[in-house]
């Protein structure tokens, strides 16, 4: 991100500022003041935008859920005429890289966030965060594919064996002084198969 906004799209600058406010000093931090401030423009620009802090904040979190979805769809894709098991995998490689080139939404996402997520495998929840929707609605195609039958105990075990898997590695890559020898990228072939 940029420190400071240049005649592009003010709205999507605020929301990046806002998620860097955050980030560094808590959303309790977060006002439109402060993102006007961080962008360099009036401290009455973003109500062009935004009415108030809650609706900055509603839009941080619709921007950057859109997104990462879109990220993981657009993967999926890509594969669409294969087999889900390599939809999965694609999938998972493409939530690590989203994270790699944008650890700020991770840190958003994932500690400054509440997202809601059953991992109930019998049911579905349409309040469930949208990547993990994807992801179970790929599993349970896997199922289908390769007639495989599980209780909704294992359904959920392997659901969570997955999503950690990849949650896991984005974890770690995000870490600032973490180091490996090659970048994260090389590394998901043989990580994520």
């Amino acid at each position: 991100m940029e420190d400071k906004y240049h005649h592009g799209n003010l709205r999507q600058a605020l929301i990046d500022h806002g998620i860097r406010i955050i980030n560094e000093e808590g959303e309790q931090s977060l006002s439109l003041r402060k993102v006007a401030a961080a962008c360099g423009v009036s401290h009455s620009a973003p109500y062009a935008h935004f009415k108030d802090k809650e609706e900055l904040l509603s839009a941080i979190k619709a921007s950057v859920t859109e997104r990462f979805t879109e990220y993981l769809y657009r993967s999926v894709d890509e594969v669409k005429d294969e087999s889900a098991e390599k939809a999965i995998v694609a999938m998972g490689r493409s939530y690590v890289k989203f994270f790699l080139e944008h650890p700020d939404y991770y840190q958003f996402l994932f500690y400054n966030q509440k997202i809601t997520v059953h991992l109930t495998a019998g049911e579905i929840h349409e309040e469930d965060y949208p990547p993990y929707l994807l992801l179970k609605e790929l599993f349970f195609r896997y199922l289908g594919e390769k007639g495989i039958a599980l209780s909704d105990e294992e359904k959920e075990i392997e659901l969570i064996k997955i999503w950690s898997t990849v949650q896991g590695i984005a974890s770690i890559a995000c870490m600032e002084n973490v180091k490996t020898t090659k970048p994260w990228e090389d590394y998901l072939d043989k990580l994520i198969h």
